[in-house]
């Protein structure tokens, strides 16, 4: 579904405001949201949109939020989308000591949780957060291998923060996303995409580069993707991250379980792994002292996500603003729910949103495939046992082009923005921003670690409150 261009918002960081919308924020009606195009179908008023087959070219127009594919396109790009979060829905458990399979589940159920109740109206992907990673260890004292044997002190904190996270989406609910807007207008929010992109990079890069075979290996994975990126068409083209993989994990098998180079693809724990099984469950426990650490994670989580919903809305150009409480809501009982049953606090996925950025699929049927899809690699090791046979030269390669789209989706909001760059408190927002999240720049506040992406949020908010004052 093709939308005419938005309205050209204000130059600087649009945070001034007409006199109609003054009105409509204090409606509750986001002002920037009212400048894409009215969809009668999306905003109809009832907590669903209006849902419609799509009937465009998948050459050329993007399939829309409340549209949807015939059930075959539907499977393969939901899988494309389980994919791309699979490395680092797995990553985060293994770092804090987790069980890798039940993040999975929990990340497919609370991904469907997440549809109904924002009512299909934000593409997301729930996934393990990264934000937990730093506070889950510092409270449990994890030595970084096996399991960790304070899971139930960390799942008690993790479930009062999205508690607090939760609340805080009942308040954007109830009174509407302007407040966060002044907090944050476009060169805060670009700003913030970007190093969320950047900051993994660093991690990214030293992963594939501990030998030059798996450098060589996440440099074929990177053209393979780009190339059927660039040089296909349709729905293959959709299909751009999966069939990379797909191609590059081919030619890693023959590389080294043929030809004898590098490390051979271990098949071992697929043949030992049950077709079917739960993963175990673990209960939590409430110490105040882990909640105090883990609790202000909320904060991060918004900031974080609030960059994410901007990015969803530049691409999509549908009014999803609007909706954000909800999302809000959504995420912080999600993640209340995982913790519940052991699982990691999860989060919107970066990962997932360069997905749409470059396949133009923005449907939120296709996040209910692929949480339908991680639900059954869940609850079954043996196909677990296989994706995790997936070598991290290969994952890294992915990463690296999908970590980069996030980069760039981050400028595309200045851009559709007009951010006025001439201006000296624009760039040293900008510049200071970056620079902070993309070298890890952290700084601590009592016994709380905010890690490079939280450092700089706060200061792209504290900055832009100082220098970007909004006029009357």
């Amino acid at each position: 579904m093709t939308t005419p261009e938005p309205h050209s918002p204000k130059p600087e960081n649009s945070t001034q405001a007409s006199a109609p919308h003054n009105a409509l924020e204090a409606a509750g009606i986001d002002a920037a949201a009212m400048s894409y195009p009215h969809n009668p179908d999306f905003d109809n008023g009832r907590w669903f949109p209006t849902w419609r087959p799509y009937g465009g070219d998948l050459d050329r127009d993007p399939v829309g939020i409340n549209e949807y594919l015939p059930p075959a396109k539907s499977v393969l790009l939901g899988v494309q989308h389980t994919f791309a979060m699979f490395g680092a829905t797995v990553l985060a458990p293994l770092l804090m000591g987790f069980d890798p399979n039940l993040a999975i589940l929990m990340s497919g159920i609370c991904t469907v949780m997440f549809f109904m109740i924002t009512g299909g109206r934000m593409p997301s992907y729930l996934g393990s957060s990264f934000a937990f990673i730093g506070p889950v260890i510092a409270v449990t004292a994890y030595a970084g291998v096996g399991f960790n044997n304070n899971l139930n002190v960390a799942l008690g904190g993790i479930m009062a923060c999205g508690i607090i996270y939760a609340l805080i989406g009942l308040l954007v609910m109830k009174t509407g996303t302007g407040w966060i807007e002044r907090l944050m207008p476009p060169i805060v929010t670009g700003a913030i995409v970007m190093i969320i992109g950047l900051n993994l990079a660093p991690v990214t890069i030293q992963g594939v580069s501990a030998n030059q075979f798996d450098a060589w290996m996440a440099t074929l994975t990177v053209l393979l993707i780009s190339g059927v990126a660039v040089f296909t068409r349709g729905m293959l083209r959709r299909l751009l991250l999966l069939v990379g993989l797909i191609l590059s994990y081919i030619a890693y098998f023959v590389m080294t379980n043929v030809l004898g180079y590098g490390v051979p693809i271990d098949f071992t724990s697929v043949s030992a792994a049950s077709w079917i099984g739960l993963p175990s469950i673990h209960s939590p426990r409430f110490e105040m002292s882990a909640i105090i650490l883990i609790a202000p994670v909320a904060f991060i989580l918004v900031a974080e996500n609030l960059g994410h919903f901007k990015a969803v809305e530049g691409m999509t150009k549908a009014r999803v603003t609007p909706y954000m409480g909800r999302a809000f809501f959504a995420d912080g009982l999600a993640t209340t729910f995982s913790a519940g049953f052991g699982g990691t606090g999860v989060t919107t996925y970066a990962e997932n949103i360069g997905v749409m950025a470059v396949t133009k699929v923005y449907s939120t049927t296709i996040f209910v495939v692929a949480g339908l899809v991680a639900i059954l690699l869940g609850l079954s090791p043996k196909f677990g046992a296989i994706i995790q046979t997936i070598p991290a030269a290969l994952l890294g390669g992915a990463s690296i082009v999908v970590f980069g789209l996030i980069a760039i989706a981050g400028a595309k909001i200045w851009i559709d923005n007009r951010i006025d760059f001439s201006k000296n408190s624009n760039l040293i927002i900008a510049a200071v921003t970056v620079i902070m999240g993309t070298g890890n720049f952290s700084l601590h506040l009592g016994g709380f670690d905010l890690g490079g992406i939280g450092t700089a949020t706060l200061a792209a908010i504290v900055l832009n409150a100082l220098f970007n004052r909004q006029k009357d």
